[in-house]
């Protein structure tokens, strides 16, 4: 039996702060939409095809280019997307997936296609006017419901919430969704951060530092969280005149945490996006086991699955991460 739920709500939040000599005004909103599918005996731990061990769980970002008018004609349909899933299910034992730029209809069938105990969150993204007004971007298509970015997982997905961050006055808002994966004891959050200048009214205006401190934030509450998704900028790393983006990223994201494909002092990374770049990341304090960067058609950003040990029953135990 496969059951849809929608619960939604909606929070309005407006602040005034001292930034870099403006004062920013923002408006936040907290739209949850969970698509739940019945839970089976096949929904603990190593229901992938993968070769992981009992101690594991894999969890990769992976953004989808689902959103055909943004660019992604050519990067296949539903069809493809759900071959690249199976993919990373079968071969990479992936059994939590972090999603920007997805289709919430597309959402739910690749939840329905990959199986009973699949479950999924969607957050939808919203465009906001010089009025304040809010519209959802609907997806090209018939019956492909909203753009947005969301979870996927193999079991069930509890305590779902989106996280308040800083977002553009006028333009499009983006956001961080989060949920606990009770079977493979991690948390999760998905991030899928504001481009450069895409606040229409303050184009000089940049949210990515304080959206970055937020998810960093929301991280903190739970060792067992394993946080990431397409953050629209690169790594930390090189001359600071040239990576003019270096500046927004807080400390603890390569000490406290450490990133997927971070090796020893190194944070440059392999590249996750078709241009060369990298701009999708996944951090925990969990003990990493594996990092890999996978090829596909289907998308111009790679997905980056991390493996990491899962932690035990009592999350103060947990060992500092390497």
């Amino acid at each position: 039996m496969q059951r849809h739920m929608e619960t939604g709500r909606w929070s309005r939040r407006r602040s005034l702060r001292l930034r870099f000599g403006r004062a920013v005004t923002t408006l936040g909103l907290l739209t949850a939409v969970a698509c739940t599918s019945a839970q089976t005996p096949a929904s603990v731990a190593g229901a992938g095809g993968g070769a992981g061990t009992a101690d594991d769980v894999s969890v990769a970002t992976w953004n989808m280019c689902g959103v055909r008018q943004w660019s992604c004609e050519k990067t296949g349909g539903p069809k493809e997307k759900l071959k690249q899933l199976r993919d990373l299910i079968d071969d990479s034992d992936v059994q939590v997936l972090l999603l920007q730029e997805v289709c919430s209809e597309d959402l739910v069938s690749f939840a329905h296609g990959l199986g009973p105990q699949w479950q999924s969150a969607f957050e939808p993204y919203a465009e906001v006017d010089a009025a304040g007004s809010r519209r959802s971007v609907d997806c090209t298509g018939q019956g492909k419901g909203q753009a947005g970015y969301g979870l996927l997982a193999g079991s069930q997905l509890t305590d779902v919430e989106a996280i308040p961050t800083e977002q553009p006055t006028v333009g499009l808002h983006r956001g961080i969704l989060c949920a606990r994966v009770p079977a493979q004891r991690v948390r999760v959050c998905n991030a899928h951060l504001s481009l450069r200048e895409s606040d229409d009214e303050h184009p000089d205006w940049d949210f990515r530092d304080d959206q970055l401190s937020s998810l960093v934030a929301a991280a903190s509450t739970d060792g067992a969280t394993v946080f990431g998704g397409d953050f629209n900028t690169p790594p930390p790393v090189g001359d600071k005149d040239k990576n003019t983006s270096a500046w927004i990223w807080p400390t603890e994201a390569y000490t406290t945490y450490r990133e997927c494909d971070q090796k020893g002092g190194s944070r440059a990374g392999r590249p996750t996006l078709k241009d060369g770049t990298k701009i999708d990341y996944l951090f925990t304090r969990l003990p990493r086991t594996d990092c890999e960067v996978v090829d596909t058609k289907a998308s111009d950003h790679r997905p980056l699955v991390m493996r990491v040990t899962r932690p035990p029953e009592d999350p103060a135990t947990i060992s500092t991460v390497r």
